[in-house]
């Protein structure tokens, strides 16, 4: 089922077709969730809807058996040369996340992989992402250059966290928004083996390509919040999304703790474990790829990188941090 919001009416101004993907066959990683803060025993998020992550789906089980997913495509929005940074915003408008990542090497007993890159990007408020800011993203929405921040279009929402000791990296960023015929969720990839270069990580091999999800019940929330309220349209709900499988925590969902409860605009924590082999390489289907999310709509970007797409000579703004 979809959910369908209203909102004032804005002049399409983009006619490309976009998707984020599908579902595919990959190598097994492992997927558990722990909660954003450790002295708490549940997560959840509530206001006018209220939603709790499954305590069931944790890394390891009772057994100490990690639990496994598999991995899914990249989509057509990826590019290469993302920034090595902590706050991927750059000013972005949206509803504040801070999203914490944990590593962990399948091989040695869901040991932390230290030093593991760990990439993201995501589209805006209005479904658009850096790099193809031209495409439609479905419903009437504002053009992407009228959000009035002073985000660089070939990098914003896009970048790098290099693992601590315990695996762990956080970003700074916003909720991402929707576009058709996509739920709202995060793409990630891990990488192991290559080292920082010139504001970038280069070298080495992907060990992990996957989406991360949010709940249709902080999602709609959130989507009547500004800015993205200004997107009107339908949205895709979980149960209809050509990636998302249904499974839950192990399938990509997101453990989400508001950061004031009866305040959904103040933000949200977000967190996720993923395990990994650190010698297997998984790169993720190709944009076009089937398997169990179907196939992208026809007229959907190639996945092929703009001409002018950043590179390490964009890394003059990057922050370590």
């Amino acid at each position: 089922m979809t959910g369908t919001r209203k909102g004032t009416s804005i002049t399409r101004r983009r006619a490309i077709a976009v998707t984020g993907g599908t579902a595919a066959a990959g190598g097994l990683v492992i997927a558990g969730y722990q909660y954003a803060s450790a002295d708490e025993a549940t997560a959840t998020a509530t206001g006018t809807a209220t939603e709790t992550a499954s305590a069931s789906a944790s890394a390891t089980s009772g057994s100490g058996t990690c639990v496994l997913m598999s991995s899914v495509t990249e989509g057509p929005y990826y590019l290469d040369g993302a920034l090595v940074r902590k706050d991927i915003t750059e000013g972005k408008d949206g509803i504040p996340l801070t999203l914490r990542i944990t590593v962990q090497d399948t091989t040695e007993s869901c040991a932390p992989v230290a030093g593991a890159a760990v990439e993201i990007w995501h589209c805006d408020a209005w479904g658009y992402y850096s790099g193809y800011t031209t495409a439609n993203p479905g419903g009437s929405a504002p053009a992407e250059s009228e959000d009035g921040s002073t985000a660089d279009d070939k990098t914003y929402l896009r970048g790098y966290q290099v693992a601590n000791a315990d695996g762990v990296v956080t970003f700074k960023t916003i909720v991402p928004g929707w576009y058709t015929p996509r739920t709202c969720h995060i793409h990630v990839k891990v990488h192991t083996g290559g080292e920082k270069e010139d504001g970038t990580y280069e070298g080495g091999k992907v060990n992990y390509t996957g989406q991360l999800f949010f709940a249709d019940g902080i999602a709609e929330q959130i989507f009547e919040l500004e800015p993205y309220s200004q997107h009107s349209g339908t949205w895709t709900k979980l149960d209809d999304d050509m990636v998302y499988d249904g499974g839950g925590a192990s399938s990509g969902l997101l453990t989400l703790e508001p950061v004031h409860k009866k305040d959904p605009s103040k933000g949200y924590k977000g967190s996720v474990t993923l395990g990994v082999d650190p010698d297997t390489e998984n790169t993720g289907a190709g944009s076009g790829g089937g398997g169990g999310g179907g196939t992208p709509p026809s007229g959907a970007p190639s996945g092929a990188a703009p001409s002018d797409a950043p590179s390490a000579s964009a890394s003059s703004s990057a922050s370590s941090s």
